[in-house]
């Protein structure tokens, strides 16, 4: 199934509005956590406390390694993605941007693909975030797209290879996940799982140390 071109039928979601552009979109139905796909707004189901969870600590994972390392930013839903040549805007859970993205980053919205995007799966979202988005992030060109899975609690983690195709990446023997595009940072995926995941506090001090020169 392509992203360009795609059957009204085969959208996951709840379709409420058709032939909407992009400017009627953000004006109307962005902040309601709404995603447009080729003209067709689809809304968002209510997340789930534990979706909630998991987002938050991973913002503070990244804004933590961003400030001890000021090398991008992030941006979370329902701050919009744009990808104008699939005729994509989505709202990742989880954006990052990196101070060399050639794309714009406006007040409202990024223009272009995010170096890496992250959605948190509900029971709603399985079928978007495993199949839909996973295509239309990888036709997208989103650099590396991270699956963060609490109903089976797993984590798959994808990076574009030179011929713009997602390769799937694996956790190191301890469980821990690192990209290139964040030097340094080890994401130990087990902790997602938690029932009380770790407070600012004590990720910045981790961070510290796992940064330090």
């Amino acid at each position: 199934m392509s992203a360009g071109n795609q059957d009204i039928s085969t959208i996951s979601g709840e379709i409420i509005a058709t032939d909407v552009t992009f400017e009627e979109y953000l004006e109307k139905y962005a902040a309601d956590f709404c995603e447009l796909v080729e003209g067709n707004v689809i809304r968002m189901s209510p997340v789930h406390e534990r979706h909630d969870i998991i987002g938050r600590y991973l913002a503070m994972i990244f804004e933590a390694y961003f400030d001890v390392r000021p090398i991008g930013v992030i941006r979370q839903a329902p701050f919009v993605m744009k990808i104008p040549a699939i005729g994509l805007s989505r709202e990742p859970d989880i954006q990052i941007i990196l101070n060399t993205n050639s794309g714009k980053l406006t007040p409202t919205y990024m223009e272009g693909p995010a170096d890496i995007c992250i959605e948190i799966v509900s029971q709603e979202s399985i079928q978007r975030d495993h199949s839909d988005k996973f295509m239309e992030y990888e036709k997208g060109g989103v650099g590396e797209y991270w699956i963060m899975d609490p109903i089976h609690q797993e984590c798959r983690f994808f990076r574009l290879n030179a011929a713009g195709i997602y390769i799937a990446h694996k956790e190191d023997a301890d469980g821990n996940y690192s990209t290139p595009k964040l030097p340094g940072l080890l994401l130990h995926t087990a902790t997602l799982w938690q029932s009380k995941l770790p407070g600012f506090s004590a990720i910045y001090q981790a961070l510290q140390a796992m940064l330090k020169p």
